[in-house]
């Protein structure tokens, strides 16, 4: 039997490695053979989730809405699970932006687009914890609470952009 043939002693080498050995060269009899480890082809699926990743790193800014809006729901479900009834402790927190919007008001008085501001957020911020409230209770996605969620992340995210006037 050739010894290019014969099989030799197992090499240890790292997961998702490749090892291609170089047989002896002739008339060099003391000479260990050369080992080269070639990494295996990173798969289509990697490659797609990579730049996934990057242009959610690069964009994270941007994207910070929606990240919060993510974890929202995900809070939400893990409060639903764990414990039902903080649905009723977290009950009267939507009337918390309202209170912020009458001393405002009160404390220094806002015409015009400030005031449009102010209502706009204290809406969408009585609007959010009245859905966390809700779906702490009932779940993240039971009835129309899920498309609820979809329609604050879609207006977060555009005031967001329209605000910051990223490109």
């Amino acid at each position: 039997m050739s010894s290019r043939t014969r099989p030799r002693r197992a090499v240890k080498t790292t997961a998702g490695a490749t090892t291609v050995r170089i047989p002896r060269q002739r008339g060099l009899r003391s000479s260990q053979p050369f080992v080269v480890v070639v990494p295996e082809r990173p798969s289509l699926t990697r490659e797609a989730l990579s730049a996934l990743g990057g242009l959610l790193w690069r964009f994270r800014r941007a994207l910070a809405p929606t990240g919060l809006a993510v974890l929202a729901l995900v809070v939400a479900a893990l409060l639903h699970v764990m414990a039902w009834w903080s649905g009723l402790v977290l009950a009267p927190a939507p009337a918390g932006p309202l209170v912020w919007l009458l001393l405002m008001q009160r404390r220094r008085p806002g015409t015009g687009t400030v005031l449009g501001w102010r209502v706009g957020t204290a809406a969408f911020a009585s609007s959010a914890l009245a859905w966390l409230a809700l779906s702490a209770a009932f779940g993240p996605l039971a009835g129309a609470l899920e498309l609820w969620w979809l329609l604050m992340l879609i207006t977060a995210q555009c005031a967001w952009l329209i605000v910051r006037r990223t490109r």
